[in-house]
């Protein structure tokens, strides 16, 4: 078995060295975390199967370091019990709600802001109690790092919750050194996602309650108004329906003989259009025209440059070259709409174009954007001329959901208004063309 040599920090805070006797580097890292200690180095001893015959060294002024044995099993309680089930236990992909996401980025944000390193912040999460069910998290992530995988890798194996948007942003992170900035704007992207969908919910409570009651009045007066009316007019001598409540009594009755096979098709048409949008042969399609939708496309463009912006300046900021970062910042967009747009971006500046050329060019991009590259490009502070023109364009959105927001409310009590302001205005004409035959 192989013999690593190891150098760490222990719990007290000293320097320990060793060797321990292990199947391979990830099983010796594991036997060093169960004994307390943070690896500094790890690496294969030269003479491994020479030295294991030998009794291990002692080094000085440091406790001699045990080799791993086969032993028979032996019962462990507490927390080193839990440790090894976390460690050799092959769990699924853990659930993450959207406030834990939250939690999780803006904690390692804020660590590695303080200068810690990625596993030594990973292991500091895990040892938190109030970050609950996010330390399991924390472990499974900090352990695939520290047997070499990418940080964003590991995130896409331990939970599907971060998304594929999350993960792309963590790799530019990664690759330009600015992994604590980008997690600070992930951070404050899910939150103002959240703040959104709270006001939302909070915005629609009132419509909903308009439009549940207005279903409860259109049912009463089409199952029991209706009929009655109905009822009173042709018993009337010379009585006679006027079109308008001809054609809500047809109505009325295709809905009570025929109401189960509309339900059926209903739900079959919404079944067939989330089958038809979840095709990838579709998914062009349905972002172009999520672009190109009413009041939906500005805020999807408008948070597409937000996110664009940001990426670009934290990227180029950091030194890394632009076409690189062009190319992260295309895998980070889930528009293939807006991704084709940045290939052709990226072929443009591969070519030697400048950078706003390249975006004037695909005729895609505003104005203001274009002239906001363009003077980063003239000055020498592009990652400057970038971080503000994503200010600017956070800002429109706000004012975009803003707009939309104020919008909901009116249009459902518009709706809702006419729909029972036709009915009773038809039921009240046939009752006074009634009360007239009567006259007559």
């Amino acid at each position: 078995m192989p013999l690593f040599a190891y150098k760490a920090l222990s719990s007290s805070g000293g320097i320990q060295t060793g060797e321990v006797d292990a199947a391979d580097r990830p099983e010796a890292l594991r036997v060093l975390d169960r004994r307390g200690l943070q690896p500094v180095s790890l690496k294969e001893s030269a003479g491994a199967a020479k030295l294991a015959a030998k009794a291990p060294v002692k080094s000085p002024a440091t406790p001699k370091a045990e080799p791993v044995v086969a032993k028979a099993p032996v019962k462990r309680s507490g927390k080193a019990a839990a440790k090894d089930v976390v460690d050799n236990t092959p769990d699924g992909p853990l659930k993450l709600k959207r406030a834990e996401v939250i939690m999780f980025t803006e904690e390692l944000s804020d660590m590695l802001a303080a200068g810690l390193q990625l596993e030594p912040a990973l292991k500091s999460m895990e040892s938190r109690q109030e970050l609950g069910g996010l330390k399991d998290v924390a472990s499974r992530i900090r352990q695939l790092v520290r047997d070499g995988m990418n940080f964003s890798t590991a995130l896409k194996r331990v939970s599907p919750s971060f998304g594929p948007l999350y993960c792309s942003l963590a790799a530019a992170g990664e690759a330009s050194g600015a992994l604590d900035t980008i997690l600070k704007r992930q951070a404050h992207y899910l939150k103002t996602l959240a703040d959104l969908q709270a006001r939302l919910i909070l915005a629609m409570i009132y419509p909903a309650f308009l439009v549940l009651a207005g279903i409860g009045v259109s049912i009463v007066f089409v199952t029991t108004l209706i009929p009655q009316l109905t009822t009173l007019i042709e018993s009337t001598p010379g009585g006679k329906l006027p079109g308008p409540i001809k054609l809500m009594v047809g109505a009325t009755d295709l809905l009570k003989n025929y109401w189960y096979i509309i339900l059926i098709v209903l739900v079959a048409a919404l079944l067939f259009f989330k089958a038809w949008k979840d095709n990838p042969a579709n998914t062009l399609t349905w972002d172009r025209f999520k672009l190109r939708a009413p009041l939906m496309g500005p805020v999807v463009a408008s948070r597409f440059y937000v996110q664009f912006l940001e990426t670009m300046a934290n990227l180029a900021g950091n030194g890394l070259p632009l076409l690189r970062a062009l190319e992260l910042s295309r895998d980070a967009t889930q528009n293939l709409a807006l991704r084709g747009e940045l290939n052709t971006v990226i072929d443009q500046v591969g070519d030697g174009r400048a950078f706003s050329k390249a975006l004037i060019r695909t005729g895609a991009f505003p104005a203001l954007l274009i002239d906001m590259v363009s003077v980063g490009e003239q000055t020498g502070k592009l990652d400057v001329s970038l971080r503000r023109a994503a200010e600017r364009y956070d800002k429109e959105l706000d004012k975009s959901l803003s707009r939309i927001m104020a919008l909901i409310m009116p249009t459902i009590l518009i709706i809702m208004a006419s729909l029972i302001g036709t009915m009773a205005y038809l039921m009240i004409t046939a009752i006074f063309q009634t009360i007239k035959n009567l006259g007559a």
